[in-house]
């Protein structure tokens, strides 16, 4: 198992990041990516210029740019969590049955989703806790986990009351099932395998302390 690269645990800004420089290095090429609503949409702001990688609304847009700023804000442009954002040069828009078709057919190179719960077999639980005051609305989240060739999530490794979210088995409703490539988190890297779940990097945790929140969760080297 791979050790701590840090001594703190990452932020959003850096987990988002992490994602946004691992997409451009496995798509040299360029991307079509879908972003989530939520956390998953700062991806957009730490792309590098030139990356190639075209990013999907659900809401009916292609291109999208990072997020929009002072007078830069249009409340007719804005990405599927409603968020103001930019359009860079060849940005196109249309119908979200169109969208929809997109993310179906298997259009999509990557798609960086929220997640409450991932499972060891990389199932996806993200759209309902069971909480009686919560609102069920699955979305398009269903959608882009199977439609999507490569499903990544970005989250916390706990939740508030410091329990695992990368279990042997989710106990919310799922999503997908076995959709998930690969979790970034604030405490590492993680990816999801036939044999287990491998790690690729730690943040702010050593080896031991990782192995032990997630047990019994099987963990493989890197």
């Amino acid at each position: 198992m791979s050790t701590a690269t840090g001594t703190t645990r990452r932020t959003k800004g850096q987990i988002a990041a992490a994602i946004a420089r691992d997409i451009a290095e496995t798509h040299p090429e360029g991307a079509y990516v879908n972003l989530g609503i939520g956390q998953p949409t700062m991806v957009a702001d730490h792309l590098p210029a030139g990356s190639g990688v075209v990013l999907h609304t659900e809401n009916g847009m292609l291109n999208m740019g990072p997020a929009a700023a002072d007078d830069e804000v249009d409340p007719d442009l804005t990405n599927a969590g409603k968020v103001p954002v930019t359009e860079l040069p060849g940005a196109s828009y249309f119908h979200q049955a169109d969208s929809f078709a997109m993310m179906r057919g298997g259009h999509l190179d990557v798609c960086v989703l929220g997640a409450f719960q991932v499972s060891g077999r990389g199932d996806l639980a993200n759209w309902h806790t069971g909480a009686l005051d919560a609102i069920p609305a699955v979305g398009g989240a269903m959608d882009l986990a199977i439609g999507a060739k490569r499903v990544w999530v970005m989250m916390t490794l706990q939740s508030k009351d410091g329990s695992p979210k990368l279990v042997p088995e989710c106990t919310y409703p799922l999503t997908g099932v076995g959709c998930i490539d690969r979790v970034y988190t604030d405490l590492g890297t993680f990816e999801i395998t036939g044999a287990g779940v491998r790690v690729l990097e730690l943040h702010g945790a050593t080896s031991q302390e990782v192995a032990d929140l997630l047990a019994p969760l099987r963990l493989l080297d890197a």
